[in-house]
């Protein structure tokens, strides 16, 4: 997701595809802190069950496989055609598939869980507006950190999408593994 909103930006896509990748691995190397924080320190009432296999399982099926599905895709492609075909006829005519392709998800995710939706609404908007100040709060700060640094717009607004997303699918994939698809 942070890629299509950096791309949308006109932030770097190279330099936000390392931060996602260095990202990603700092959460799988640092995801027993999670078990620390949620079952030991966090005293939780109800029972939360967390397995590092099942959120790795949930990381390669969720990010894995498109990742490797676009690396194939772009071997495959430029070989068959040329890598100046694939940079520049395949990439403009599928960029814009990604983000109705992110739209759709979302509004699927939303959609199939609409009754739920409604009937906890205070707990929806509660958890929205906590998520929209931490978003907020973070990309300005960090957008004025790495500008009073000098970075310049595209390292800026790539920095500061990334810090906000807080590597957005990556959560989104161990919640519905941990918790499942019909989870409250």
């Amino acid at each position: 997701m942070v890629l299509i909103w950096t791309g949308l930006a006109g932030g770097d896509n190279e330099y936000c595809a390392i931060l996602v990748a260095v990202n990603s691995l700092l959460q799988v190397v640092f995801a027993p802190l999670a078990i620390l924080f949620i079952k030991i320190i966090g005293h939780s009432g109800g029972q939360v069950t967390l397995s590092y296999s099942t959120a790795a399982k949930s990381v390669v099926v969720f990010l894995g496989i498109p990742l490797g599905a676009a690396i194939i895709t772009r071997i495959v492609l430029q070989k068959i055609a040329s890598p100046r075909w694939y940079d520049q006829v395949f990439l403009k005519r599928a960029g814009p598939w990604s983000l109705l392709e992110l739209l759709f998800t979302i509004l699927m995710v939303f959609a199939s869980r609409g009754r739920q939706v409604v009937h906890q609404i205070v707990s929806v908007v509660r958890v929205a507006t906590s998520l929209i100040v931490y978003f907020i709060v973070v990309f300005f700060f960090t957008l004025l950190v790495t500008y009073k640094l000098g970075f310049g717009y595209k390292l800026a607004a790539t920095q500061s999408f990334t810090a906000a997303s807080n590597n957005f699918e990556l959560a989104i994939a161990v919640a519905v593994a941990t918790f499942g698809a019909n989870s409250n």
